[in-house]
């Protein structure tokens, strides 16, 4: 596989490409998270910070709009009716900024690794990139607004742009979410943003049905062909959850299951909610395709 580029450098880090899997550690500072970990203390985010650090996280990503489908009744509900990705309710500007400015202030004030603020609005990103983080990513792919590529390129911020659509209608699901992805690129150039500081994310979990996300999963080596860094969050989904009949809380094993494979067929980053386990998943799965070996003590 050619990168568009080996590495990327974000601050003081560099995350060199096809080496290892880099893990990023959710930090959901939402009440209305749909896998039930959001948290509304500083305090707490922090810790949960430096807990995942200490587990294996090389990135934390800090979102405080949920981004849990609108399943009516439930998220559950929703499961075979195919909703998108739509936010379960709208929060202000103000709101958002109040829940995360002040968690990515304490966590770039403690820790050594790069922050990523999980929003769509580019005053919130703004924000959110003068208090710490390093990164932005936009679960819209520039859809709900392109002015955030501008906000990127004035910081000199990767971007993740992820696929998401309104509806689960799709003639040719690979070649939809890959001209939507090439879409969402051309406007990050177009705003300013380097390629080298794209990252894609083919959208696991929004605007597609269950078997629409196990697809992506088996042909995610043609996300891969675009030649930009991918990552996949599949962590804690409602459709595992629909495959093992299992609640939130106990999808760690279907989780690791959809990270090896994603890993297994290209995944440069994924994004999890349990940072231990994926982190050792990732570490077996990379030894496994990319070749990589512990040091044998004499």
């Amino acid at each position: 596989m050619n990168y568009i580029s080996q590495s990327l450098v974000v601050g003081k880090h560099r995350l060199v490409w096809g080496e290892r899997t880099y893990i990023m550690g959710v930090i959901n500072v939402s009440p209305e998270s749909f896998s039930g970990d959001g948290l509304t203390e500083v305090s707490a985010a922090v810790e949960q910070g430096r807990q995942f650090v200490e587990e294996g996280a090389h990135i934390l990503d800090v979102g405080g709009q949920s981004t849990r489908p609108f399943y009516g009744a439930g998220i559950e509900a929703g499961l075979t009716a195919g909703h998108s990705g739509l936010a379960s309710s709208e929060l202000s500007v103000e709101e958002e900024v109040r829940r995360v400015v002040p968690v990515i202030h304490g966590l770039a004030a403690e820790l050594n690794v790069p922050i990523s603020v999980d929003t769509y609005k580019p005053v919130v990103a703004r924000e959110a990139l003068q208090a710490g983080a390093s990164i932005v990513n936009d679960v819209w792919g520039l859809k709900s607004n392109s002015s955030l590529a501008e906000v990127a390129a004035e910081h000199g911020a990767p971007i993740v742009l992820m696929h998401n659509q309104h509806g689960t209608d799709y003639r040719n699901l690979m070649e939809e979410v890959r001209i939507s992805l090439e879409r969402s690129i051309e406007q990050a150039l177009a705003a300013g943003v380097p390629a080298e500081h794209i990252v894609v994310d083919p959208g696991y979990g929004f605007g597609k049905l269950p078997a629409h996300n196990f697809e992506v999963l088996r042909r995610l080596r043609e996300i891969k062909a675009m030649g930009y860094p991918v990552l996949v969050g599949t962590s804690r989904k409602s459709s595992i959850g629909l495959v093992l009949d299992l609640p939130v809380a106990e999808r760690v094993e279907g989780t690791a299951a959809t990270v090896a494979i994603a890993i297994g067929n290209g995944a440069d980053i994924v994004r999890v909610h349990d940072v231990k386990a994926m982190a050792r998943v990732a570490r077996m799965t990379d030894a496994i395709v990319r070749g990589w070996h512990p040091k044998v003590e004499s």
